[in-house]
């Protein structure tokens, strides 16, 4: 997920863009849908119901991305600690990589 206000700082963090997030439905949503508040109280925070309701916007968002598996993907190889990135919320990528690592490997 990422939006054209946030390509430019994105790519200064990792370089050159994937050719997939040129694509994403969310390319000029406002990056606060997907990221929100630093957590805290009052004017520093996000309450919960806030969180829950703009979540739910962004993952809407989401469902109609043509490259949705990509920035999960994305998401989760690089791996991206905040905010909506396909369709998922950090707290929801953050289980799914702990799923994984719990799932026993075959033995040979």
């Amino acid at each position: 997920m990422t939006t054209m206000t946030a390509q430019p700082r994105l790519a200064a963090l990792i370089g050159e863009l994937p050719p997939w997030m040129s694509y994403g439905a969310c390319r000029d949503e406002d990056p606060d849908l997907f990221f929100g508040a630093d957590p805290g109280f009052g004017c520093y925070g996000e309450r919960k119901a806030a969180r829950v309701a703009r979540e739910k916007a962004a993952k809407a968002v989401c469902a109609a991305c043509p490259v949705r598996e990509s920035c999960l993907e994305f998401a989760m190889t690089t791996p991206e600690h905040d905010g909506v990135w396909g369709g998922l919320t950090d707290k929801e990528r953050r289980r799914m990589r702990r799923a994984t690592l719990r799932k026993p490997t075959p033995s040979t």
